[in-house]
């Protein structure tokens, strides 16, 4: 009898384990435990041992300028939210994850580098920006940014040279990662 209840307790230590990893796994309709159907109105329930910031008021929330940050408990920020602007009730619409625990299934997440991107994923698409290379992988809803100083020098100064991916280089590392739904 001992032995069933010690293997019960085992059992759900297991499972209990392997349900807070998901808190930070990040697929394409998922980052840890929000999804495009998740409502503001639930960010308080979900995230209950963390803070959530909403500077979302008055005007600001009518146009939607500011972002939902949470942050855990000690003060390290996990995650940058925003909203849709229309509809009722108001969905997640993009998230910024800001904290290197939040990966993807294969295992990409802000400590990666360019090459850990293309080994894992197709690229959908490049776009170049000004200061920054904007690497998007329509697989997970997700784009991926690239400082332009992580770029060889005659790329990172001429703000008009289209960026391909194979003048990026391997060891570039993520600035940004960011799902939108």
């Amino acid at each position: 009898m001992k032995r069933l209840f010690f293997a019960a307790i085992i059992t759900s230590l297991l499972f209990t384990s392997c349900d807070s990893d998901s808190s930070f796994k990040v697929t394409a309709d998922r980052v840890g435990e929000l999804t495009k159907e998740t409502q503001v109105s639930e960010l308080k329930t979900i995230f209950s041992n963390d803070s959530v910031v909403d500077q979302n008021s008055g005007l600001s929330e009518e146009l939607n300028v500011n972002a939902i940050e949470i942050y855990e408990k000690g003060g390290k920020q996990l995650l940058s939210l925003m909203p849709t602007k229309d509809g009722n009730p108001k969905t997640i619409k993009t998230v910024q994850v800001f904290d290197e625990r939040y990966t993807t299934e294969e295992g990409i997440n802000l400590n990666s580098t360019y090459k850990d991107i293309t080994e894992a994923y197709e690229i959908s698409r490049i776009e170049t920006l000004i200061s920054s290379i904007v690497i998007f992988v329509d697989d997970i809803n997700a784009y991926f940014t690239i400082d332009r100083d992580e770029l060889p020098g005659e790329l990172r100064f001429n703000m008009d040279a289209k960026v391909t991916g194979a003048e990026i280089p391997n060891d570039a590392k993520i600035k940004y990662f960011m799902i939108g739904w």
